[in-house]
């Protein structure tokens, strides 16, 4: 079905009467909403993760040392993750008030505003440290947006979704993640190998963001148009996904909010272990060029995406909660290699990411999936906006940030440790959650 059936449609009609006609919103609808949304806002965030890594240090600290300056980045890197939950329960309030429309249009503006202010910041050189703090104020504006872009399209998409097929469903909105990480990287490379280092961090750097802004417009349209549906209005209500307080979330499911906040942090912690930080720890302590490292990068956003789709077919088969415990078990198995891979010259740093992204993929593909009926159907809206942003916020906010400390000053087997604390906290979740039956296998 169309999305312009969908305006179409007589917004007069009932839910009720139209519960088995064609003009519904389906589930293969609702993912194809997920998916262009997300993409857009995965782009948005690994630009400023590679930016973070490739130019950020020289334009905003140049004060201090190659090492320190990439520190200082991946901090402010964190600010969103610190924001996107404040952005979250703010939005809801303005949801209540004014619709969701409304709300993603602010929010998706918010977001815009963040990106393009970001592109056009002088450097350290013209603002001295004004330009840190607006740095820092911008990327804590994106994390706050990006709390208010939640829209529901994934939580409807999973309940719509047949039950033998749920694994699948939950898989394909998680695509977007390598998709975007691909269409990031590929511009760097491109921009990189184009321009002399002194013309990247005079100005080329500015480009990807200026294509993220532009993006951005793309992805406010995308979801307008599938929210300001009358069928998509009338699904949300029926099926009771709707904002709720967050006092009484947080009394009423405040267990259901840890579980599934832990249950995906192997697969959050693992997230920018091979995306983001690789790059960091490849330009500071290897003879690897940047373009090289950013290609074998892409290769394993590529094998990333079939292993998704495999981690959809698993999950229909054995359960999103027992995939999940499988890629927990294979991320601690990783984990004790990770000193191997990354001390060991190129071909074993290009293994690290290669597998790296198999993993990623495998238990990406239902970090999402796993917290969608957790909640109560009246809670299941916000619960699931909630756990997401913590999840985020617990297990990858920090993570190129605390790596690439730890290898400098612990040494490279301690990222390893950290990856297995990350594996060993969604076992305990899954297996706190199976003794309760809080998170559904299904």
């Amino acid at each position: 079905m169309s999305i312009s059936n969908v305006q179409s449609a007589d917004p007069s009609a009932s839910f009720a009467h139209d519960a088995g006609s064609h003009d519904q919103l389906t589930a293969g609808d609702l993912v194809v909403g997920v998916v262009i949304g997300r993409i857009c806002q995965s782009f948005d965030l690994f630009v400023f993760g590679l930016g973070c890594v490739l130019a950020f240090p020289a334009v905003f600290f140049p004060f201090a040392n190659h090492f320190d300056g990439m520190l200082l980045s991946f901090a402010v890197f964190a600010l969103a993750f610190l924001a996107r939950p404040l952005g979250s329960m703010f939005f809801v309030v303005l949801q209540r008030h004014l619709g969701l429309p409304a709300k993603l249009t602010i929010a998706m503006f918010l977001l815009g505003m963040a990106t393009a202010g970001t592109a056009f910041l002088p450097g350290y050189s013209s603002w001295g440290w004004a330009a840190i703090l607006v740095l820092a104020i911008l990327r804590f504006g994106q994390g706050f947006a990006l709390g208010g872009s939640w829209n529901g399209l994934a939580s409807l998409a999973a309940i719509k979704a047949p039950k033998d097929k749920r694994g699948w469903y939950a898989m394909l909105p998680q695509l977007a993640d390598p998709l975007g990480f691909i269409l990031a990287a590929g511009l760097f490379a491109y921009i990189w190998s184009s321009l002399t280092p002194q013309e990247f961090v005079d100005w080329g750097w500015r480009y990807p963001f200026f294509a993220a802004f532009a993006i951005n417009v793309v992805s406010l349209f995308a979801s307008l148009r599938m929210v300001v549906a009358p069928r998509y209005a009338e699904q949300l209500k029926e099926r009771e996904l709707e904002p709720t307080s967050m006092r009484e979330l947080v009394r009423s499911q405040g267990d259901n909010i840890a579980l599934g906040a832990f249950a995906p942090l192997a697969n959050y912690a693992l997230f920018y272990l091979v995306t983001i930080f690789p790059l960091s720890w490849a330009i500071l302590y290897t003879q690897q060029t940047t373009v090289s490292f950013l290609l074998v990068q892409i290769v394993g956003a590529f094998v990333c995406l079939p292993c998704m789709f495999l981690s959809g077919k698993v999950a229909n088969r054995f359960g999103r909660r027992t995939t999940l415990a499988v890629g927990a078990l294979l991320i601690a198995v990783y984990s004790g290699w990770t000193a191997l891979l990354l001390a060991g010259g190129v071909v074993n740093s290009y293994l690290f990411v290669i597998l790296g992204y198999a993993l990623l993929g495998f238990t990406h593909a239902q970090a999402a999936g796993a917290v969608s009926s957790n909640f109560r159907p009246e809670f299941r809206y916000s619960g699931a906006m909630i756990t997401s942003d913590l999840g985020w916020l617990i297990g990858a906010g920090f993570a190129p940030l605390v790596g690439l400390a730890l290898a400098r000053y612990a040494g490279v087997p301690y990222v390893g440790l950290y990856l297995l604390s990350g594996a060993i906290g969604t076992l305990v979740a899954l297996w706190i959650s199976r003794q309760s039956d809080g998170l559904p296998n299904d």
